[in-house]
């Protein structure tokens, strides 16, 4: 991918709104809508337009098998349960529902919420779809233990996809046996409210409930398998569409190509209605390339028109990524959204020591191909992945597949700069200083968090003697050498003179630096504690890591525990780093 960002469009009618699909919205909690009618689980609005408009399985049986020219199958859950537990549950997911969070206290919950008691109104199924694995198409993949139990419309008329993950076996569940464990099912769920409330667009999680039962699981692939404890996860996403989705019907030749536009209408229809009503009024026609005289016009072609926004999308949601330090881990094609969410949560992992290279994932340490480094370009290999299923059914032109490319990667830098600038507090993108700043974090594995946060103490006083330069950062520049002193010694002369020219006072950027740089981001080292304590029957750390995330750029006293540095205990594997095992 290019370093320097293309010209963007004078005017576009699909630009990505800041937050897209989070926001306010899904930081509100009940108390903020006094107006709206709070509804019990029974009163929930069911509204299933999935399995209404798109094709289905014939078959209802939960046999692993090939599942074609169909987009999902009938299933229901089947995870077995003996006293199942509510562990930790998101009011302001039940807000985002309309539902009252006195029901998270009903007896049932636990029940209806791990799918032993059907939910009244649903329709549950489970997504079929394909993707390529660490760049190998690996053909049929789909839902193998995520059970949707139906589509809801609140009062806003928004729709949210109710979905269980760890319910039991589906047609796509292959050899496995379709459960999920307490670990994993906490590290989703806290990474799901964790990011929502970075203000980086995430797949949400209402509920996480223990079964009662052990599942078997071989985490570290050594032929050592042990009983954990069973868990099952709700998750709530407007969609759980993937790049995967498509390119399942694409791959499948003609007799599936159908399929491609029929789901790419029902998409656009649900949740991208604007797209539909673009008219030539908007100015949506834009030459490919310099010199070129072909002309994409997006007004002509809705397909190409979102296609270019899923690319807007993705291209934002992975400069956010970048900018906070998080890395996915998984970035096949299959665990890309459609509505450009965070999907997901495997081996992620948030920086600690800032390391380019970095991957959580055990899988992927022989080629690091989707290390915290490498996540934009893998982002535009997604892309055109799903551009090509979308040119294959002969939805697109070349030239606008083409098009959508350069959008991903000039967006990618557009937010990636600005968010950079925002970070380091400047009034415009300095490449040469943040590119000096990162290297010099790289060489001496500077806490990628906290150096950020500590950045915004440094004041634009130029009578601060050299020698006490660093003493804001001192917290971050652990065990450095003179030459490395000196190193970061000029970098700070040179960012002071930067911000000295702002016509910003110090306190006025020190806030504005801290309500982008977050103090408290969910380390793994701080899940694993939780789980730790959570496989003994005590909850309370989930709840209140959930707490604590859902405020992170706030300084919460007493509190401050949580944003210290990994101890050496979170290095060991299984900790910051995990396999794709569950």
């Amino acid at each position: 991918m290019s370093t320097e960002p293309s010209p963007p469009p004078s005017a576009t009618a699909i630009n990505l709104p800041a937050d897209p699909l989070t926001g306010e919205l899904n930081r509100q909690n009940s108390n903020n809508n006094p107006e709206v009618k709070k509804l019990k689980i029974e009163d929930l609005n069911w509204d299933h337009s999935f399995v209404r408009e798109l094709p289905g399985d014939p078959l209802n049986d939960i046999v692993s098998r090939e599942v074609l020219h169909a987009c999902y199958s009938r299933v229901s859950p089947s995870a077995e349960v003996d006293n199942p537990q509510l562990v930790v549950w998101s009011e302001s997911v039940a807000d985002i529902l309309d539902l009252d969070p006195k029901e998270f206290e009903r007896s049932d919950f636990p029940h209806l919420f791990s799918g032993a008691s059907p939910l009244k109104g649903g329709l549950s199924y489970a997504q079929c779809y394909g993707g390529h694995q660490f760049g190998v198409w690996a053909g049929q993949l789909g839902d193998g233990r995520a059970i949707t139990l139906g589509e809801l419309l609140n009062s806003k008329n928004q729709r949210w996809e109710i979905q269980l993950k760890g319910a039991g076996k589906t047609p796509y569940s292959r050899f496995a046996d379709g459960l999920a464990v307490l670990r994993s099912s906490i590290r989703e769920f806290l990474c799901s409210e964790a990011m929502n409330s970075l203000g980086i667009p995430s797949t949400r999680a209402l509920s996480l409930v223990m079964t009662g039962k052990l599942v078997s699981r071989d985490m570290f692939y050594d032929g050592n398998p042990k009983d954990e404890p069973g868990a099952i996860v709700c998750r709530v996403a407007q969609s759980f569409l993937r790049f995967g989705s498509f390119q399942i019907h694409a791959k499948r030749g003609k007799e599936d190509l159908a399929i491609v536009r029929t789901l790419a209408d029902y998409t656009i229809k649900h949740h991208f209605p604007h797209i539909e009503s673009m008219s030539k009024s908007d100015g949506l026609s834009f030459s490919t390339g310099e010199g070129s005289s072909d002309v994409v016009d997006l007004t002509s072609n809705k397909y190409a028109a979102w296609l270019v926004e899923v690319a807007e999308r993705t291209a934002s949601l992975i400069a956010r990524w970048q900018g906070v330090g998080f890395t996915h881990g998984v970035l096949n094609t299959d665990n890309m959204s459609i509505l450009g969410l965070t999907i997901d949560y495997g081996p992620f992992g948030f920086l600690d020591a800032f390391d380019p290279s970095f991957t959580p994932n055990t899988t992927d340490i022989p080629g690091r191909r989707y290390c915290f480094a490498e996540q934009p370009d893998i982002g535009s290999w997604n892309i055109g992945q799903f551009a090509l299923a979308l040119s294959t059914a002969q939805l697109i032109s070349k030239q606008e597949l083409n098009y959508a490319m350069e959008r991903y990667g000039s967006k990618f830098m557009d937010e990636y700069q600005a968010i950079m600038t925002k970070k380091v507090g400047l009034p415009k993108y300095n490449k040469e200083l943040i590119g000096e700043l990162l290297n010099n974090m790289a060489v001496d594995k500077v806490d990628y968090t906290n150096f950020f946060r500590l950045l915004s103490s440094v004041r634009a006083d130029s009578n601060v003697p050299d020698e006490k330069l660093l003493v804001p950062l001192k917290a971050s520049l652990l065990d450095i050498g003179k030459s490395r002193k000196d190193a970061w010694t000029s970098w700070v002369k040179r960012y002071r003179d930067e911000i000295s020219t702002s016509g910003i006072s110090d306190e006025e950027r020190k806030a504005s630096m801290n309500s982008v740089n977050p103090k408290y981001i969910l380390r793994n080292y701080l899940c694993q504690s939780a789980i730790d304590m959570a496989e003994q029957g005590d909850f309370e750390e989930v709840r209140r890591l959930l707490k604590v995330m859902e405020r992170p750029f706030d300084e919460q006293p007493g509190m401050e525990r949580y944003a210290r540095l990994p101890p050496a205990w979170a290095y060991r594997p299984g900790v910051c780093m995990l396999s794709c095992s569950s």
